[in-house]
């Protein structure tokens, strides 16, 4: 779509992905102003109080003050539920938009020099999202954030040697203790929000200095497409917050260390480990006398950790392959890598994810391996709505989850081949745009196609 401007010249809008990040940018506003509001009712601890509100089902047990002030300002302050909800929506919103950003520049291309710090500032963005989701999920103190946080004692348990003192830390001399709730607090207000702002101060600089990434056929989008971006994001939030009910914790209850709320799972985000975790084998090892628990500590910690470092080296590693393959100049000459870095080739077109086949093929891989895996940790609600065994579930879900990624991969780069065979062809053959035949008398008679009628450019 084009769109001429007072001087005569055009614009065309920026591929439909670009919007990934605005939704994201966006979404953190909201959570940032949807977060102080929050925090003049909120209070961050423990103490146990008799509930007397306005929910007359929970009158009278003892809460924590963190859930009572929850419960205050989701029933009694005026708009207090609608903006709860909001940011709630928010943090999801966010989280997927980072998700999806670091998805497009992959299979793009959009992480290659001089964009490497911008595509490092999305990776730690993503753990940065899952951090502040999760803190913010504990805050209210209600049954689900009571599993979460065994769910966190357990995995810092996990880790060798420092893991006792990291639980010492975090929750004192019992559990949950006094001291989770206010630590996690200032964590999810303070924190985590103060590196993410740094992270896109500095990322908006970058994009300054480097300008914006684009098609080969595209033009940078009018800068009055940001506001639009901005309201529609706003309001979709708003309209989300209004309609979907999100963490009613006055049907959940208080949080009690000695229950676990049946039925109930992780924000989207966190839906891999936990299916990881299912999937695990009880597997333990002892080293040097300590016992590792390898069930918790490979799904919680070694699995995200490799994930989140392949993406974090995956444009070095790139980089370095190219260069191995391309270290002599014009003449034929031998290149130092000092010169190879100031020859190095700026990218500010994009590229089609059919042009990089093995690159499209391994996002496809890693899509797969994160979606089976999150389907893994509904794996006995699958058991029981469609009458199976827990144990073949499971174990169905262990062999996909080694053998899904594999097939995915090589499926998407046979399409990916697939397609730029079509496109050579298309170049070297052009365009079909009609049949002649020759008829008995020896007549020539032309007939239409569906193609005279499909412009050439759109």
């Amino acid at each position: 779509m084009r769109l001429p401007t007072a001087k005569g010249r055009t614009f065309q809008f920026s591929h439909w992905t670009f919007m990934f990040a605005e939704i994201a940018i966006w979404s953190f506003v909201v959570l940032l102003v949807t977060g102080l509001f929050l925090m003049v009712f909120f209070d961050p601890s423990s103490s146990r109080v008799l509930y007397d509100g306005v929910y007359t089902p929970l009158r009278g047990i003892p809460v924590s003050e963190a859930f009572d002030s929850t419960m205050r300002l989701s029933l009694e302050v005026r708009g207090g539920l609608l903006i709860r909800q909001v940011h709630h929506w928010a943090a999801l919103v966010f989280a997927a938009a980072v998700a999806l950003q670091l998805l497009r520049m992959f299979v793009t291309g959009a992480f290659r020099h001089p964009r490497t710090a911008q595509w490092l500032i999305w990776v730690t963005l993503l753990p940065l999202a899952m951090a502040a989701g999760e803190t913010g999920h504990i805050l209210p103190d209600d049954m689900l954030s009571g599993g979460s946080l065994w769910l966190i004692k357990s995995v810092t348990q996990s880790i060798p040697v420092v893991g006792s003192y990291g639980v010492y830390l975090l929750f004192g001399d019992g559990f949950p203790g006094e001291r989770v709730i206010p630590v996690l607090y200032w964590a999810h207000v303070l924190v985590i929000p103060a590196v993410m702002i740094a992270l896109l101060a500095v990322r908006a600089r970058l994009l300054r200095r480097n300008g914006h990434t684009r098609f080969a056929d595209a033009a940078p989008g009018p800068r009055r497409a940001r506001p639009v971006m901005a309201l529609a994001t706003v309001g979709v939030l708003l309209a989300l917050g209004l309609a979907f009910q999100v963490a009613p914790i006055w049907l959940y209850g208080p949080a009690n260390p000695t229950q676990v709320s049946a039925g109930s799972v992780p924000d989207w985000y966190m839906g891999f480990l936990d299916g990881a975790l299912r999937l695990m084998p009880a597997w333990e090892a002892t080293v040097l006398g300590y016992t590792l628990s390898l069930a918790v500590l490979v799904p919680t910690l070694v699995v995200p950790g490799v994930f989140f470092t392949v993406l974090a080296a995956y444009p070095l590693v790139e980089r370095c392959l190219a260069e191995r393959r391309t270290r002599r100049d014009a003449q034929g000459r031998p290149m130092t890598r000092g010169r190879m870095r100031r020859t190095r080739t700026r990218h500010d077109i994009l590229q089609r994810p059919r042009e990089t086949a093995v690159r499209t093929g391994l996002a496809a891989a890693g899509v797969t391996f994160y979606g089976l895996l999150w389907a893994a940790a509904s794996n006995d609600q699958l058991a029981h709505r469609f009458q199976l065994s827990l144990e073949a579930v499971t174990i169905a879900f262990q062999v996909a989850v080694l053998a899904g990624p594999v097939l995915a991969f090589v499926l998407t780069r046979w399409i990916c081949l697939a397609l730029r065979q079509a496109d050579r062809r298309l170049v070297a053959r052009g365009v079909e745009t009609g049949i002649i035949t020759r008829s008995a008398d020896g007549g020539f008679h032309g007939h239409t196609t569906h193609q005279d009628r499909v412009p050439l450019e759109r």
